[in-house]
């Protein structure tokens, strides 16, 4: 990634595996250890950040892109993509303020080139990533896995353990 200005790791994996849930549980335990977390979340889905009948909607949908909305407490940009084309992390990487932060976690983007933990629950009867993925540096299941030994294996169920490895194998932090 050209765009990454700090370490960059993902979260790979088939649709109700628990990404979401996992990362609310690592996140904090990151935090504790002192690293600033920033998190790029990809979708499948066309989503609203903000709600037919406010303002920012309605300046949206008279043509205004990017439509920046900010508070005392957060800032949100809305930018329409056109044409509509899949999303690739390095050019979103470019729009992202990166100087504050030690980490980018990134939810999705399974098929893009860097470095990823996947995440699989065998009873969810789908394939496993990593013979397709290079990129894959350990696998978190919830069943024990037969698996190369240069991966490192994870449970999905003990987010402490990921951060671990986070923190020493992947961060370098001792």
């Amino acid at each position: 990634m050209q765009n990454a200005h700090v370490p960059i790791l993902g979260f790979a994996a088939f649709s109700g595996t628990g990404k979401t849930t996992l990362l609310t549980q690592i996140i904090p335990i990151l935090k504790q250890h002192g690293l600033r977390i920033g998190l790029i979340k990809h979708s499948h889905h066309s989503f609203q950040i903000d709600q037919p009948g406010k303002d920012s909607f309605r300046l949206r949908e008279a043509g205004a892109s990017p439509v920046m909305l900010v508070s005392t407490h957060r800032r949100a940009m809305i930018t329409e993509i056109t044409p509509e084309q899949e999303p690739r992390l390095d050019d979103q990487l470019k729009l992202f303020d990166q100087s504050a932060l030690d980490l980018i976690l990134v939810e999705g983007f399974k098929a893009e080139q860097f470095p990823k933990i996947e995440l699989h629950r065998p009873s969810l009867n789908k394939s496993l990533l990593y013979p397709n993925d290079p990129n894959i540096i350990a696998i978190a299941s919830d069943e024990v896995l037969e698996i190369p030994d240069t991966l490192t294996r994870l449970d999905i169920n003990r987010p402490e353990m990921i951060a671990d490895f986070i923190l020493q194998q992947f961060m370098g932090h001792l």
